[in-house]
């Protein structure tokens, strides 16, 4: 019995330790299953980003290209300063000295670049996209904990330039606005990868190779943009900006009517694309900057470069005014309610639902033909022809046109425009809508419905994305024009084409006449809401030829504030002037008529060295006159001096002896008719060169100087050359 109670005992001991043993061993054979199992591709890859170091290797984002591959936006190969500050530590070096050292290369504040090695981590960026010479200055300095990365950096090589359209990117180089935004995905590429194994002290294993991965190049995007093209609307719009002292922006679009290609794209105020996060607005930066509160001021600033950025010409839009009744008239004859010849009568004013809708001649127009109506831009004929068409057939041919819907245009934040609903569109919104006051349409919207009556009637999708391409320039993917729908016929498209181009030779549309092209157009103006204002939008839109429509163009000036308002007098021009530009680069052949045969500009021929005879003869054989002065028999000196262009008839002055001092001061001929400069000039022994539209002919005694140069009071000599600029004011 008592052998038998320590053997028990001991049977008890050894039970109970297996049983421990055996629930060690079964939580131990758990926890393995979990660590393989469950948490094996976790582990799995924390070990690898604890032994390894990837770098991730920028892809070269692709190019955009104009319509024929001149660069808009490239990327260039830069590198990314990087450092690991638990090395530094581990190395025990020291980081204030380090980022000293980095300071003086990389022009930064070293307390900067110290908070940043201070921290508790494995990987800081301390400045990124820096140039080749200065990425081997860093490397020169051969500091522990501090590397290298390959980056790309974006850059615009015409800066202010498109830059609603191109869009920028970001300091990640993805896009943030326009085609960088919207093609981001193509344009980005693949990036690559360098892998390199790490020791315990977190620097790289010696003898171990890298392992690199290299990135794909983004796909390369070709625009249907022109940037010859682009320049002039660039120009010419920036111009009218600046001396029209244009509040609420301006856009201005050139489109191919038969394809619906964007040849340019513009809207002013525009921003550097090279630095897009800085204001343009001096007095917006400094209102700005004055604000003490930090997050007010931050809020302030997101603001202001939100409205920087907006493309005007697609996401605002605007009542069209007399521009829209160009689709009132085409519905009109479309449906043959009216005819060129169906007579209106125009007393000033038309009388709609006891309230009196002035014209803009005040004294009207009187009895006139539908033709004379759209010349004059007449409201009370266009509030009797919307009345005819009736609210059915004006909504139907509303929404033809597009205006009720977007485009689908490539950039992002289009809008539909606005217009009434069915409940309140009766016979005042109907007479209204008639001459465009009431509905809202985009610049984009407006073009492509002008585009669809000057080509035919083919209501056609605008597009600003040509090809996607790849580095050797095969070609990816193509866009091809698209027909939305058929919207008026042939025969009402070539009629109209005919009334514009009336508008232009003898209308409201005056001031966009260009010698030798038949434009055709339409001028508008449009008071903002709440009427009374003031606040104006002044527009016109053209295409040329008027015969064989080509392109069109649309200007649009929202709030003119320099005392003209009226779309005939301050956007016309502009049209007028960009059209000239690419009418001629785009070598279509000039049409004069004998009338301006007789007046145009000629250049001045070369003769100093002839004998005075000889002279005569070229200076004459060039439409010109001349002056002798001096005895001699050989020109030795001219003025104005060869190849200068001036107005038929001008005087050249012949020197036969040495050109004694024949200065002459520059009169002051503002306000003036044509006649009435050229006078005043030949009267001060000066030469004229007319640098505007229309202002020759049968008209020109309508027109008055706007603009000279020299400026009046300038001193020069006799014989020079007055640049004169001429402006229509009766127009609306």
């Amino acid at each position: 019995m008592t052998m038998e109670k320590p053997k028990r005992k001991l049977q008890i001991r050894m039970l109970v330790m297996f049983v421990v043993f055996a629930f060690c061993l079964g939580a131990l054979g758990v926890r393995l299953v979990f660590l393989q199992v469950i948490d094996g591709p976790k582990l799995q890859r924390e070990a690898i980003e604890q032994q390894t170091r990837d770098n991730i290797v920028t892809s070269k984002r692709g190019t955009i290209f104009d319509r024929n591959r001149k660069v808009l936006a490239q990327s260039s190969s830069v590198e990314t300063v990087t450092a690991n500050p638990n090395e530094i530590r581990k190395a025990k070096k020291d980081a204030a000295k380090i980022a000293a050292e980095l300071s003086v290369v990389l022009e930064m504040d070293a307390a900067e670049i110290q908070k940043l090695l201070d921290k508790q981590t494995n990987h800081v960026t301390i400045k990124r996209k820096i140039d080749v010479e200065v990425a081997t200055r860093v490397r020169e300095l051969d500091l522990v904990g501090v590397y290298l990365q390959e980056d790309s950096k974006r850059y615009y090589p015409y800066g202010n330039f498109a830059s609603h359209v191109i869009g920028f990117t970001g300091t990640d180089n993805t896009g943030l606005g326009g085609i960088e935004m919207v093609y981001d995905e193509a344009l980005r590429g693949v990036p690559g990868r360098v892998i390199a194994l790490k020791n315990a002290l977190d620097t790289d294993m010696p003898f171990q190779e890298e392992t690199h991965i290299d990135p794909q190049n983004g796909t390369n995007v070709v625009l249907t943009i022109d940037e010859v093209i682009q320049h002039f609307a660039e120009k010419h719009l920036e111009t009218v900006f600046r001396e029209e002292k244009v509040q609420q922006g301006a856009a201005a679009i050139v489109m191919d009517v038969e394809t619906g290609e964007i040849l340019a794209m513009t809207v002013k105020p525009d921003f550097d694309l090279n630095h897009p996060f800085e204001l343009v607005d001096e007095e917006e930066k400094a209102r700005i900057d004055a604000i003490t509160n930090e997050e007010e001021r931050n809020k302030e600033r997101s603001n202001a470069l939100q409205k920087m950025w907006r493309n005007k010409a697609v996401v605002d839009s605007y009542e069209p005014g007399s521009c829209f009744k160009i689709f009132t008239a085409s519905m009109a004859l479309e449906e043959g309610i009216v005819s060129v010849t169906t007579p209106f009568f125009c007393p000033g004013y038309k009388e709609v639902a006891g309230r009196k809708i002035a014209c803009a001649n005040r004294n009207g127009h009187g009895a006139q033909s539908f033709k004379d109506g759209v010349k004059n831009s007449c409201n009370p004929v266009f509030i009797e022809v919307g009345q005819m068409v009736g609210p059915d057939l004006f909504k139907k041919y509303y929404r033809a046109f597009g205006f009720t819907e977007t485009t689908g245009f490539d950039l992002p934040g289009e809008a539909n425009g606005v217009f009434y609903g069915d409940s309140n569109f009766g016979l005042m919104e109907l007479s209204t809508s008639a001459f465009g006051q009431g509905p809202k349409v985009t610049p984009l919207q407006m073009i492509a419905a002008v585009g669809a009556v000057a080509n035919g009637g083919e209501l056609l999708k605008p597009y600003l994305v040509k090809e996607l391409v790849d580095d050797d320039g095969n070609v990816l993917k193509s866009y091809e024009p698209t027909v939305v729908r058929q919207v008026i016929s042939s025969e009402t498209s070539e009629l109209m084409c005919s009334l514009l181009e009336n508008v232009v030779t003898n209308g409201s549309g005056q001031n966009a006449y260009i010698k030798g092209f038949r434009l055709a157009g339409k001028t508008g103006t449009s008071e903002k809401i709440p009427r009374g204002n003031g606040k104006y939008v002044s527009s016109f839109i053209g295409f040329a030829p008027a015969d064989d429509p080509k392109v069109v163009c649309l200007v649009m000036l929202d709030e003119a504030s320099n005392g003209e308002y009226y779309g005939g007098r301050i956007a016309a021009p502009v049209v007028g002037k960009i059209m000239d530009d690419v009418l001629n680069y785009m070598k279509i052949e000039p049409q004069y008529t004998e009338e301006e045969k007789e007046n145009l500009d000629v250049y001045v021929p070369d003769v100093r060295g002839k004998s005075t005879q000889a002279a005569i003869k070229d200076v004459r054989a060039q439409n010109l006159t001349y002056t002798i002065v001096g005895g001699g028999e050989t020109v030795k000196d001219q003025m104005p001096k060869a190849g200068s262009n001036m107005t038929a008839n001008s005087t050249v002055i012949l020197y036969t002896e040495d050109n004694t001092d024949n200065k002459v001061t520059v009169p002051n001929v503002l306000n003036l008719s044509l006649n009435e400069v050229q006078a005043s000039l030949s009267a001060n022994k000066l030469n004229l060169n007319v640098s505007s539209a229309g202002a020759t002919g049968s008209t020109s005694q309508r027109t008055i100087a706007i603009r000279q140069d020299p400026a009046p009071g300038t001193v020069l000599e006799a014989g020079s050359i007055v640049r004169v600029e001429f402006r229509f004011l009766d127009v609306d």
